[in-house]
């Protein structure tokens, strides 16, 4: 099978973790689908660069966290959350806790450095290893799990669970 081939079979499989990824770096809904769509397009267009002994999802992992690093300094400013419309469909509902809960947790981890949520995002979402994110993410294992302690605490605190 060649490459290309290859690599659009693995993207259809990896889709729903990418889309995860995504959501977990960008926080907006929004954001995350034009990363997804980034990620695509840079993904077919250099699947000749894919090494077939190498697994796909860090591959394409790291195209989504570099992918991302660029639209943030192409802002020029960090990330801001604001409510996703759906949010606001069942504001007056009672039952929205449920919602409400994801929406804080979603704006607490918008909250977080880029640096801190990426580690959440690839450790903690897609459950990588704390030596996995380190070669992803090319640093060494005590910064992903100094990050990773830092990310856990701040989450904490903005979520009022001191526990």
């Amino acid at each position: 099978m060649h490459s290309s081939d290859a690599v659009r079979e693995g993207l259809v499989a990896l889709l729903p973790r990418l889309r995860r990824l995504a959501r977990a770096l960008a926080g907006q809904v929004a954001d995350a689908d034009d990363l997804v769509q980034v990620v695509l397009e840079r993904a077919l267009a250099r699947s000749a660069q894919w090494r077939p002994d190498a697994t796909l999802d860090k591959w394409v992992f790291a195209i989504a966290r570099n992918a991302w690093r660029d639209e943030l300094r192409a802002r020029g400013r960090a990330q801001h959350l604001f409510a996703a419309e759906e949010a606001g469909e069942a504001v007056a509902d009672g039952a929205a806790t449920l919602p409400a809960q994801q929406l804080e947790l979603t704006q607490a981890l918008s909250a977080l450095p880029p640096d801190h949520r990426e580690v959440v995002a690839l450790v903690l979402v897609e459950g990588l290893s704390y030596d996995e994110a380190a070669v992803l993410l090319e640093v060494p294992v005590g910064t992903i799990t100094s990050r990773l302690a830092r990310a856990r605490a701040a989450l904490q605190a903005h979520l009022g669970n001191d526990a």
